[in-house]
C-alpha cells in the first residue's frame, strides 16, 4: 500500500512530471505513456508518486492489458472475467479473501445520508473539530463504490483487492478536500485518480515502459524505410501492415511517440527569462484553470480572495500548501482547507 499525501510538498524545478503539467496544452492530459517514458528514463518513481495530478487527470487509455503468466495471471483473468459478469461473490471461493472481503462490506448497515454527512464533516473542518467518526462513516457508504471503480481497472496486472485498498486508502487521505459540495463526484474522480497511479507504476515495474520503447523503434525505424522506399510519407495502414499488426494498434504506437516527443521537450526546455515567463504559462492548462478562477473572485470576500490566490498561485508565484497559507493569513491548516472547499463550491455555483 503506498501512502500518496495530497499536502506533501514538491519540488516544482526539479521534477519532470510538474514540467509535464506546465507544459500541456488546453484539452490536453498527461498519458500513461507519457508517464512510462518518463519512468523509463529516469526511474525516478519517487517524484512520480508525490505529483498531484487532480487538476489535469491521468489518463491510461493507452496502457495496454496485462499478458501474465502463471497463477498471478489465472488470478487476474478470473478477476477479469468475473467482474464483466458480474459474478463477483458467487464465483469465488467461500474463503478467498476478496469474497470475504465483499462480505463484510455488504453488511455495513447504512449509516446516513451522504450529501449531509458531508456538509457535517465540512462544518467540522470549519470549527477545526476532529470528527473521525464521520470520517468513517463516509468511507463506509463509499466501500461499494470503490468495488465498483476497481471493477473497471481489471486486466492491468493488478489484484482487485490490491485497486481497493489503494481507492480506500487515498479516499481516506482525501477526505478533508472532498467536504462539501459534489462530494460523490470527486470522491469517484480522486478513487480513480490514486489506481491509475498504481496501474502505471506496476505497469512500469512489470517492464512495460520498455515494451513501449521497442514497439516505438520498431515504428520509426519502418517509418523510416517506407519513407525511403515509397518516396512518401507511409500511411498508417502502409506502417502497421509493414509491423504485422492492425491499423489502431499501429496507432496506438504514435500516440505513444508523441507523448515521448513531449517528456523530452520538458526535459530538454530551458527555464523561461522572467519577463517571459507569464506568457509562457498562459499556453498551459494550469492558466486556464487559475485564469477562470480570477474571472469569478470579485463574488468572494478579501480573506478568501487572499486564500485562493496564495493556493492557486494567481499572481505568478508557485501554488502554497494549506500550512504555507494559513502562516500568512493566521488560520490553521483545516480552516484553509474548509474555506477553500466553500469558495470553490460558491465559484462553482456562479461559474
Amino acid at each position: 500500500m503506498r501512502n500518496v499525501d495530497p499536502l506533501i510538498e514538491v519540488d516544482f524545478e526539479d521534477s519532470v512530471f510538474i514540467t509535464l503539467l506546465k507544459n500541456l496544452k488546453p484539452g490536453q492530459k498527461l498519458t500513461a505513456a507519457a508517464v512510462l517514458t518518463a519512468l523509463d528514463e529516469d526511474g525516478d518513481t519517487e517524484s512520480f508518486e508525490e505529483t498531484d495530478f487532480l487538476v489535469v487527470p491521468l489518463d491510461i487509455s493507452d496502457l495496454p492489458k496485462a499478458t501474465l503468466t502463471g497463477e498471478l495471471g489465472t488470478r487476474l483473468r478470473l478477476e477479469q472475467q468475473l467482474a464483466g459478469e458480474g459474478k463477483l461473490l458467487t464465483g469465488l471461493e467461500e474463503n478467498d479473501p476478496l469474497r470475504l472481503y465483499l462480505e463484510e462490506i455488504a453488511a455495513i448497515p447504512v449509516c446516513g445520508d451522504i450529501t449531509l454527512l458531508s456538509r457535517d464533516l465540512f462544518d467540522a473542518n470549519l470549527a477545526e473539530r476532529e470528527a473521525p467518526e464521520l470520517w468513517q462513516k463516509l468511507l463506509n457508504l463509499s466501500l461499494s463504490r470503490i468495488v465498483e471503480i476497481a471493477c473497471e481497472y481489471t486486466g492491468y496486472g493488478v489484484q482487485l483487492l490490491d485497486l481497493i485498498q489503494e481507492g480506500s486508502m487515498g479516499l481516506w487521505q482525501y477526505l478533508p478536500r472532498l467536504c462539501g459540495e459534489d462530494f460523490e463526484a470527486m470522491r469517484d474522480h480522486c478513487v480513480r485518480y490514486v489506481m491509475k497511479k498504481l496501474l502505471i507504476l506496476q505497469a512500469y515495474a512489470n517492464g512495460v515502459g520498455q515494451k513501449m520503447r521497442q514497439a516505438m523503434e520498431d515504428y520509426r525505424s519502418v517509418d523510416e524505410r517506407l519513407l525511403t522506399e515509397l518516396g512518401r510519407n507511409p500511411t498508417l495502414e502502409e506502417i502497421a501492415e509493414a509491423l504485422h499488426m492492425d491499423a489502431e494498434s499501429a496507432g496506438s504506437v504514435k500516440e505513444m511517440i508523441e507523448a515521448a516527443r513531449l517528456v523530452h521537450r520538458a526535459k530538454a526546455e530551458p527555464q523561461p527569462d522572467p519577463q517571459e515567463e507569464e506568457q509562457a504559462v498562459e499556453d498551459t492548462a494550469y492558466f486556464q484553470m487559475r485564469q477562470r478562477i480570477s474571472e469569478l473572485l470579485s463574488s468572494l470576500d478579501e480573506t478568501d480572495v487572499q486564500l485562493l490566490t496564495l493556493r492557486f498561485g494567481l499572481e505568478g508565484g508557485l501554488p502554497m500548501s494549506p500550512e504555507e497559507v494559513g502562516k500568512r493569513l493566521h488560520l490553521t491548516a483545516p480552516e484553509v482547507v474548509a474555506r477553500e472547499a466553500a469558495a470553490l463550491a460558491k465559484l462553482r455555483k456562479e461559474g
